[in-house]
């Protein structure tokens, strides 16, 4: 005899099938995006030393990765690119024949249907690895809106389907919309880093795009961790300049920051799952103590119930294979 009535919850999951009936955040394949980071020369494929299994790619090797996630399934990718040279106007970013411009030609040849998506900073081309023009150790925010909005015509031009600024400067999603539509690339939208945290889980992305700052620290145009209320002014903003896409970067510990976006704006909301989140795992799988793959469907799915559309992520060839399955 029992003493009390109680709930049986666990009637819904005594076999997979009926927890999958009752699943209620489905983790996708076409959730996902994949970064690349291109580079010039040929034949390189160079390993990132704090990223396993991710790597620098030369144009004519990133064909075949273009076939192989191609062919698994995965429908955007991130373009970002490794200069050949660095100056202080950032000239490769928007330059005709720059080493993103280059990956964007090759990857629409390979597949026509491969949503490009390119990331519009100035980080990677300027000697100081700031995200804006610089002048005595100051990062200006106007002049850089300009150098921004040039290299997003640039990739448009390419043929990029859709443009990522990354930079965090004050005004430059108006500042892109407007040369965008200009230049009569009214179809090309803006997925705006909104949300971007002056982090510690970017580390192992500043190796691979060889963006570390040469002095100080880029705190003072990227968010404080410790800021909610800020993350939604910016994101306001972002909508009123014409984002077409906001996201929030990083993911895994701002859960509660993607909540708040998904609960305030009806715009596609991105979670950026960041390079040390990456390379935690794979650290800690190469040493056997964790599960990599129920670690990162476990991680992943909760991005998308924090309330994540689409999800950047290093993981998105593993995850495909396995989603496949």
């Amino acid at each position: 005899m029992l003493p009390i009535e109680f709930k049986r919850f666990r009637r819904l999951r005594r076999s997979a099938l009926l927890r999958d009936m009752v699943r209620e955040t489905e983790l996708n394949i076409k959730d996902l995006i994949y970064p690349l980071f291109a580079t010039h020369g040929t034949g390189v494929k160079e390993e990132i030393a704090s990223m396993p299994g991710v790597y620098h790619l030369s144009i004519d090797l990133l064909k075949r990765e273009i076939e192989e996630i191609s062919e698994l399934g995965i429908p955007a990718v991130l373009l970002f690119g490794i200069p050949a040279v660095k100056d202080e106007l950032s000239s490769e970013a928007y330059a005709e024949n720059g080493i993103v411009q280059q990956a964007i030609r090759v990857v629409k040849e390979e597949n026509p249907n491969l949503v490009v998506i390119t990331d519009v900073c100035l980080c990677s081309y300027n000697p100081m690895g700031h995200c804006g023009v610089v002048h005595e150790g100051e990062i200006l925010n106007d002049p850089s809106l300009e150098l921004l909005a040039k290299t997003a015509v640039s990739h448009a031009r390419a043929g990029a389907d859709i443009v990522a600024p990354s930079d965090m400067m004050d005004g430059r999603v108006a500042a892109i919309r407007r040369s965008l539509d200009q230049e009569n690339f009214t179809h090309v939208p803006v997925m705006s880093y909104s949300v971007k945290y002056a982090s510690a889980f970017y580390g192992p992305f500043r190796d691979a795009a060889h963006s570390a700052p040469s002095f100080g620290d880029r705190k003072t145009y990227q968010m404080d961790p410790a800021n909610v209320r800020e993350a939604l002014r910016e994101a306001a903003a972002d909508v009123e300049e014409g984002a077409d896409f906001l996201m929030v970067k990083p993911a895994l510990a701002y859960m509660d920051v993607i909540r708040r976006l998904k609960d305030t704006f009806d715009l596609p909301l991105v979670a950026y799952n960041v390079s040390a989140e990456y390379s935690m795992i794979k650290a800690a799988a190469l040493n056997g103590w964790i599960d990599e793959k129920q670690i990162v469907l476990e991680m992943l799915t909760g991005m998308k119930r924090a309330g994540a559309d689409l999800i950047i992520t290093y993981h998105a060839k593993d995850v495909a294979r396995w989603l496949g399955k």
